[in-house]
């Protein structure tokens, strides 16, 4: 009778903790699998042990968070109103939000060139920021008051502060053999992967309440935060660094300034960065200019047999698919003859301008939409690929934050275009070819002269 007792308390022992542990493991399954997945993703080919791979998982966050306000943004000065009273209300959003932001973006990379030992506190800063301004936006899209506008610059900045700081960190967790363009492609298409998950989740959110976004962007934010302290210590390094200088000469272009200047700029990069930057604004323009002349277009016109939310969904969708696949094959093409790969990529997306201006139709609207997103995606990485090159160690920091600055300012102007112009489709596909044609002629024979003299390398500062 004993031995039969011990082995019944055994047995059940055995059987209920046993059953209990199956279920929590099949429960668990789908989100442990999942994270172990993207772990091995992130962390694949030395990103792991360099630390690039909590940056990526870092930027992913980032991504989703933002999206997450876009959305609740969106449906509150876009969707809700009809269109000629929404266009007002984003050209407002514009004036209020975006014509401060760009006097405040060339203010942002300087403050942070004074604090380049604190780069892991000024990115959970920006991400904190950005939660606490979602609550503000919450009380904001519901009730429709006037704090929506400075909360909206408020998220601007934080994410500008935010991509400077990143532009900064990357080439400090390079693993070896590691190129930037790779690098930079690998966090550039996790921040896609994010955006593209969490947009949906965004819109089901939304539909339950204008707030609940902004919420979700509030806890992933939160997450952003605590996040940012775990990228190593080493990119809080600023050794050897120094700032972009605008009186240009070869003393200057080749090391650290010796005299200080009062007006810093991007004229010591090099003539091939400053080609670049200059065939890469007009894409961003394009961006800009696209996403609301066409968000307006399809709202008034959609594509033959689509509501006006299917219509700008399906271009939306080529945009990042197009985007994806540029960034995709940066990573491939990695730095190989980046000025070539620039003239290449704007003149196939004018070709592609003009072919939509000429031949108007649904199907054309989406290619362009794709071909702007791939033009984007690898000019901006192969621009990349040139500051690597081109620019000195000492000043490599404050050219990106120079050059995204030009970026984001070029993308306000296309916008702005965008909205002022009447909803005509060959009209406004016109003008875009117009913007892409200018910046490819303003600087194809500068990148082709530059690939055929050659850049030379410089030694990375570690």
């Amino acid at each position: 009778m004993a031995a039969a007792r011990t082995e019944f308390k055994s047995g059940s022992r055995g059987r209920g903790p046993g059953r209990f542990r199956t279920i929590g493991r099949a429960l668990h399954m789908p989100v442990t699998g999942t994270a172990r997945g993207i772990r091995r993703a992130t962390h694949a080919h030395g990103a792991g042990e360099s630390g690039l791979g909590k940056l990526i998982e870092l930027h992913g966050v980032n991504g989703a968070g933002d999206v997450m306000i876009t959305v609740a943004l969106a449906s509150t000065v876009f969707f809700s109103v009809p269109t000629d009273e929404a266009r007002g209300r984003v050209a407002l959003y514009l004036a209020i939000t975006m014509a401060p932001f760009t006097l405040l973006a060339p203010v942002i990379g300087p403050l942070l060139d004074r604090v380049p030992h604190g780069r892991r506190a000024a990115m959970a800063t920006a991400m904190a920021a950005r939660a606490l301004l979602a609550l503000v936006l919450s009380g904001a899209v519901v009730t429709g008051g006037i704090e929506l506008y400075p909360a909206a610059l408020g998220v601007l900045v934080a994410s500008k502060a935010y991509g400077v700081v990143r532009s900064a960190v990357v080439p400090r967790l390079l693993p070896p053999r590691f190129s930037l363009v790779k690098a930079n492609s690998r966090v550039t298409l996790c921040g896609l992967l994010a955006t593209g998950v969490a947009a949906p989740i965004g819109a089901g959110l939304q539909q339950i309440g204008p707030r609940w976004p902004l919420y979700g962007a509030f806890l992933i934010f939160v997450v952003g935060t605590v996040l940012s302290f775990t990228l190593p210590p080493k990119v809080d390094s600023a050794r050897g660094e120094d700032r972009a200088l605008l009186a240009a000469d070869e003393r200057h272009l080749h090391g650290p300034h010796r005299k200080p200047v009062k007006r810093p700029g991007l004229r010591t990069v090099g003539t091939a960065v400053t080609h670049a930057l200059g065939a890469n604004a007009a894409i961003r323009c394009l961006s800009g200019f696209l996403i609301f002349f066409l968000a307006f277009l399809l709202r008034e016109h959609p594509m033959t047999g689509q509501s006006a939310a299917v219509s700008l969904g399906m271009v939306a969708v080529a945009a990042g698919a197009g985007n994806a696949l540029g960034t995709a094959v940066g990573a491939w093409l990695r730095s190989r003859a980046p000025e070539i790969i620039i003239v290449t990529v704007v003149a196939f997306v004018l070709g592609a301008a003009v072919t939509a201006a000429v031949f108007f139709g649904a199907v054309l609207v989406a290619g362009l939409a794709a071909i702007a997103g791939f033009a984007q995606a690898l000019a901006k990485l192969s621009l990349d690929a040139l500051i690597q090159r081109d620019v000195p160690e000492q000043v490599r920091t404050s050219a990106f934050a120079r050059s995204e600055t030009l970026l984001q300012v070029s993308w306000v102007v296309g916008g702005g275009v965008g909205i002022a112009l009447p909803l005509n489709g060959t009209l406004g596909l016109s003008v875009a070819a117009a913007i892409v044609a200018t910046g490819w002629l303003t600087t194809a024979r500068g990148l082709i002269g530059s690939a055929r003299r050659g850049g030379g390398t410089r030694p990375r500062v570690a």
